[in-house]
């Protein structure tokens, strides 16, 4: 049988994808308004963004919702973008994120889609202003002073999850930027440090350091005026001009403003409670309004008193810190602080206003209540700021922080592949000695599966493959790679050396898979188990069956994503490398039965089942050097070599066959020995000429 057949009928399906597109399903009305959380319902969809109107219970506009494929269709690595429903309110707030369509392998059949649906929803109640995150284990140690929310990432899926986030907040900051003016604020300036004077009271207040909100009985009186609630506060019309509240307000985190109003040990306490992103405030006062109720709760959200900066309210929460005030400060019967998280868009060096909330209610059953707000208005002196200071990456693309902490493994990774090539360019004579050869092979596919594989999940897979052709088609972006830079430095190696040295050099050296394989081979030879040979008749039936499964897998992508994402199951390196066996039955019992082959039957996956094996030898065939010598001799009369090859790769007349050639170098170490070598070992016994020595191609 010619496998030249095999080679068009791939052909004709790469074609076929060049002219198929991706539908993605779509949300109708009713869909989508099943989907919104209550209270809220979905109002009319915007003319010009491809978002809709949140309106909460009373009908009020709360907020958007929207598909995260319209607005950010960043690729994940099946090719195809995540499809996420998220909604936001109208400070900027998630308030829900879903998943709606996903196709990415780890998600699909390997974790299953439950951590996913656990990963977003982290998103509830985290701001856009916040710099979200996402945590991983070299982020455990994150420093408070950090300008980023984080959130936990997924085990073995870190990379997927990262371009969720992005997805995620992408689509959601345009949305904010385009209808929500002032949400996505710039980060918050802190107080310089390196900026104190010795301050008395009066100073402070002076300067402005200090605010100061008194407000009389008269005064409280006179904004209930032409309400229902006017003359309902009998004190207050008793004693008109009596002190209803005197505040003072002050931001503790300025040194010239904390270390000159609180003693060193209430700095000390202050500092224990409050965290260095949060924004500590000093409230003073004094006068017949109490700042809290007497069944207040500490370390919680105050009811009686409000802030807002610009259009938009100011998360408070009490510091739940004992207060002492320095020597020479006047006497207050309330102090408290509040803390403020500068992460969530509130910005110290800016106008911000402090709202006391007078209130009086009307009957004894049910009563009406009335508000009215007594505000004190605050204007930082800027020149006391400075710009926020961040993390490095910060304002980097969102694939900076993959690279940052997979920087070790990445240094392991460039040591491997130097050591290979030089290896493989002759630079290391040992890897071409018959009796060194197999051992610091089975050194090196040691390292392969336990470095490159199961601790860098570093496995390469057809469907890499796969989602790049996918988002070619699609005119998708290829940056889902950047996500995975272990991986996208091996495939830039394996695409340089394909072209030089084969696909052997991946599939021989490279792939934990593969490696793992091998050393089962060579523990069952240790145990003396029976060894099958494939009959050459059958062997070359065989090593087409990897064109066929790639052939089958190309079709797929055509006809449906979900039917390719149950045939890529082919390749049992999610289940034996990735998730290291830990998975549904099914798939351990395959992966397990692929790898007990092994022990009588060399990689037999390999040679005869890997689509990814077979992508990478149809360029093989095309183009690549003839690196491996040969002689005149090899093929006629000798077959020394063909006998020993485990990969039937050297042909009968002795060339090498490169499209299915692993690069195990026992032809390369026999052709160098001339203890093993059957013609130099002939050859020792008569002199040879120069003209007798060719390379056979």
């Amino acid at each position: 049988m010619s496998r030249h057949p095999v080679y068009l009928f791939l052909t004709l399906c790469l074609l076929m994808l060049g002219f198929t597109t991706t539908a993605y399903a779509k949300l109708d009305e009713a869909q989508l308004a099943e989907l919104v959380v209550p209270p809220y319902k979905l109002g009319i969809r915007d003319s010009d963004l491809p978002v809709w109107k949140l309106l909460d219970g009373g009908g009020a506009h709360a907020g958007y919702v929207f598909e995260s494929i319209d607005l950010a269709p960043i690729p994940g690595f099946s090719g195809s973008p995540v499809n996420l429903l998220v909604s936001i309110d109208r400070e900027g707030r998630f308030l829900d994120v879903q998943v709606l369509e996903q196709n990415e392998p780890v998600f699909v059949s390997g974790l299953g889609p439950r951590p996913l649906h656990e990963f977003v929803r982290q998103y509830e109640d985290k701001s856009l202003a916040s710099f979200i995150k996402v945590r991983t284990a070299n982020d455990r140690k994150v420093r408070d002073a950090s300008a980023n929310t984080y959130i936990d990432g997924v085990i073995k899926a870190t990379a997927s999850v990262r371009i969720v986030n992005q997805s995620i907040l992408a689509a959601a900051l345009k949305v904010a930027r385009d209808r929500m003016t002032g949400v996505v604020p710039r980060p918050a300036q802190r107080p310089r440090k390196d900026i104190f004077k010795e301050l008395d009271w009066r100073q402070l207040v002076d300067r402005g350091l200090v605010k100061n909100l008194r407000i009389t009985n008269a005064e409280v009186e006179a904004a209930f005026a032409g309400s229902e609630f006017v003359e309902e506060d009998p004190e207050a019309l008793t004693d008109p001009d009596g002190l209803y509240i005197d505040l003072w307000i002050a931001d503790l985190d300025i040194p010239s403003v904390g270390r000159n109003l609180l003693s060193d040990a209430g700095m000390a306490e202050l500092r224990r409670q409050v965290t260095s992103f949060e924004e500590p405030i000093l409230l003073l006062a004094n006068g017949r309004h109490r700042l809290v109720a007497e069944d207040f709760v500490r370390n919680s959200v105050p009811d009686g008193m409000a802030m807002r900066q610009g259009a938009f309210p100011v998360n408070l929460r009490d510091a739940d810190a004992e207060i002492e005030l320095r020597p020479g400060i006047p006497a207050f019967e309330q102090v408290m602080a509040l803390r403020i998280d500068t992460r969530i868009g509130f910005n110290p060096a800016e106008r911000w206003d402090f709202i006391i909330k007078a209130v009086r209610k009307i009957g004894a059953f049910q009563p009406r209540v009335g508000t009215r707000d007594l505000v004190l208005i605050n204007e930082p002196d800027s020149s006391l700021f400075e710009a926020p200071k961040t993390d490095a990456d910060a304002n980097a693309p969102p694939w900076v922080g993959s690279w940052r902490d997979q920087a070790w493994p990445l240094a392991g990774m460039t040591i491997m592949l130097v050591v290979l090539s030089a290896g493989l360019s002759k630079r290391i004579s040992a890897l071409r000695r018959f009796a060194t050869l197999r051992p610091l092979r089975l050194v090196f596919l040691g390292l392969t599966l336990g470095f490159i594989g199961w601790y860098t999940q570093g496995q390469l897979s057809i469907v890499t493959v796969l989602a790049a052709v996918r988002a070619a088609v699609d005119a998708w972006s290829l940056s889902f790679l950047l996500y995975d830079p272990v991986s996208l430095l091996l495939w830039g190696y394996v695409l340089v050396t394909l072209f030089v040295w084969g696909r052997g050099t991946f599939c021989g050296w490279l792939c934990p898979f593969g490696a793992l394989q091998e050393l089962l081979h060579a523990l069952g030879r240790v145990f003396r188990l029976p060894q099958l040979r494939i009959p050459a008749k059958w062997d070359r039936q065989l090593v087409l069956v990897k064109y066929v499964a790639l052939a089958a897998l190309l079709i797929a992508v055509v006809i449906s994503t979900t039917v390719a994402d149950a045939m890529v199951e082919v390749e049992p390196f999610k289940t034996a490398i990735t998730l290291a066996f830990d998975r549904a039955w099914p798939f351990v019992l395959y992966a397990a039965g692929l790898l007990a082959l092994n022990l009588f039957v060399f990689k037999a996956f390999c040679r005869f089942l890997c689509p990814l094996g077979a992508a990478l030898a149809l360029p093989t065939r095309f183009f690549r050097f003839n690196w491996i010598q040969r002689r005149a001799e090899c093929g006629t009369p000798c077959q020394l070599c063909k006998v020993r090859c485990g990969y039937g790769a050297i042909e009968r007349s002795g060339g090498i066959d490169y499209s299915e050639c692993f690069q195990c170098m026992a032809c390369i170490a026999i052709h160098d020995d001339p203890s093993v070598c059957v013609p130099l070992v002939l050859g020792a016994r008569k002199p040879r000429t120069e003209t007798e020595v060719r390379h056979v191609g």
